[in-house]
């Protein structure tokens, strides 16, 4: 087994502050002044300063995971994910995991942990992607989508939608990240 690199590689850049490029109701776009302490520049970078996300991997009782379709702006295309959303301030990632998870597809469960945390992309975001895992979910409400969503709600079984997030047919980075982090439990759990 490998192990990750030591701390004693590359050098910490000093942030010397920042200023507002643009501000939108998703995210902030940051310039970032950087001092490099061996090398004695600065540089100026640009920094995306988003909220953190939740994605829901939700297990129904009959082993399928809950799927949502929906148009995506960014890719001028329909995307098939989990749900997901962005987490309010101050609220914790399982309590927005479930939220949204009931919001977007009206499924609830009986139990609700978080998975995992990852970095979306630490070269210019400076937020959180949190993996929340709902299990027993069964749909028993309406969906209460935001004003801007039409989601296409369906489910899956679970090597289904593992096969399709290995063959392409899931593109969204974070699901497919979310799905490598839930299949080895799901793996496990055949097993016993």
């Amino acid at each position: 087994m490998s192990t990750p690199p030591s701390s004693a590689g590359p050098s910490r850049w000093k942030n010397l502050g920042e200023r507002t490029l643009l501000s939108t109701r998703i995210f902030e776009v940051r310039s970032v002044h950087f001092h490099h302490p061996v090398r004695a520049v600065d540089r100026d970078f640009v920094v995306v300063a988003a909220p953190d996300w939740c994605n829901v991997i939700a297990l129904t009782p009959d082993g399928q995971l809950v799927l949502v379709r929906q148009f995506r702006y960014g890719t001028d295309e329909f995307s098939l994910e989990i749900p997901g959303g962005v987490i309010d301030a101050g609220e914790d990632p399982v309590a927005a995991g479930v939220r949204e998870l009931r919001e977007e597809t009206g499924f609830v469960g009986t139990s609700a942990r978080l998975l995992a945390s990852v970095r979306p992309n630490p070269a210019f975001l400076n937020n959180h992607a949190h993996f929340v895992l709902v299990e027993n979910a069964t749909r028993s409400t309406a969906q209460a989508c935001d004003h801007d969503e039409e989601i296409e709600v369906s489910t899956a079984r679970v090597d289904d939608v593992l096969a399709w997030a290995r063959a392409g047919k899931i593109t969204h980075s974070l699901v497919v990240c979310g799905l490598m982090h839930f299949e080895p439990l799901w793996q496990a759990r055949r097993l016993t």
